[in-house]
């Protein structure tokens, strides 16, 4: 059997999904949830699908805006933590547990969505272009005629401008300790991050690489698949994709 790929390992998550969910991006989420119904012109009642759900952030502030939300990810333990702040929220998710390069809405017996996001740097982890790309057809094939697809993510433009070679602060009970390095000419960012536990000094270390793509690689890949428009913002306010981005955003129409 193959060895699984660090992030479908459940110990990773259950170790470092505090730290890299912080308080503020938990703030965020529901300023996000409005900018994206915006951008997708979704009626109350749209099927929307949140590609790599993890905790429910986003997830859970769509459904409260009156949507009908499937959240896909492939960690239970991610999906449980989903499912208890839809739970404290008072709001309904329905979760899969699948994988996104071979999700398939006929193999679940659910509808097409108006709308499927995928936010928050989930994307270009695989160990092959082929794998990322798969998860792209999945979600497309997910999709309605119609239809949108939101893709956030650090792209090499992003990467570069907000490059940091690392930092120290204290979270979730954790002293934590990052380093960063471009790996490949830029082709991928490689981020470490280092975890001691304030209380018991435990060690948890972990690295791994993240694929970069420029916005315009990915537009002509999106094109490819049969996304009829791919337009790219540098923000969930629509800016435009200059020095002045915040972020990559890809707003797919089908």
């Amino acid at each position: 059997m193959e060895e699984k790929q660090w992030f479908e390992k459940a110990n990773f998550w259950e170790e470092y999904a505090p730290i890299m969910f912080d308080e503020q991006k938990w703030a965020e989420a529901a300023e996000v949830a409005k900018a994206v119904v915006k951008i997708a012109k979704l009626q109350k009642g749209a099927r929307i699908l949140d590609a790599g759900c993890g905790t429910g952030r986003i997830a859970v502030e769509l459904a409260a805006l009156g949507f009908d939300v499937t959240g896909v990810d492939l960690i239970q333990s991610e999906l449980d933590a989903a499912k208890d702040s839809a739970e404290a929220e008072g709001v309904n998710l329905f979760l899969i547990r699948d994988d996104l390069r071979t999700f398939s809405t006929e193999t679940h017996k659910i509808p097409k969505f108006d709308l499927a996001v995928n936010l928050y740097t989930s994307f270009g982890y695989c160990k092959t272009e082929d794998e990322d790309e798969k998860i792209l057809r999945s979600i497309f094939d997910s999709v309605k005629e119609g239809g949108y697809f939101l893709l956030e993510n650090i792209s090499r433009e992003v990467a570069i401008r907000f490059f940091t070679k690392g930092e120290e602060f204290r979270r979730a009970g954790k002293i934590v300790r990052t380093e960063f390095s471009a790996v490949d000419s830029w082709q991928g960012l490689r981020s470490r991050w280092i975890l001691e536990d304030e209380q018991t000094g435990k060690i948890t270390d972990h690295e791994f690489v993240q694929r970069l793509y420029s916005a315009v690689e990915l537009k002509k890949t999106l094109q490819k698949i049969g996304w009829k428009t791919v337009k790219i913002y540098g923000g969930f306010d629509e800016r435009a994709y200059n020095e002045e981005m915040k972020t990559m955003l890809l707003v797919c129409q089908k």
